[in-house]
């Protein structure tokens, strides 16, 4: 694992508590938060995806 992998995951786990402190904040439902949770890891792994296909 080369030194800008570390950095992109360290992001995404940083964008991750972001958007679960947001969704946390909007008093949603557990089944509620959990589908927006699980949108919010998909898109962010596409976007990581991303970003090591164009680097790697």
């Amino acid at each position: 694992m080369n030194e800008h992998q570390i950095v992109s995951l360290v992001a995404l786990l940083g964008f991750l508590i972001l958007a679960g402190s947001a969704l946390i904040g909007h008093r949603l439902s557990w089944k509620r938060g959990v589908v927006m949770a699980t949108g919010w890891l998909a898109i962010f792994a596409i976007v990581f995806l991303f970003f090591n296909l164009i680097a790697g």
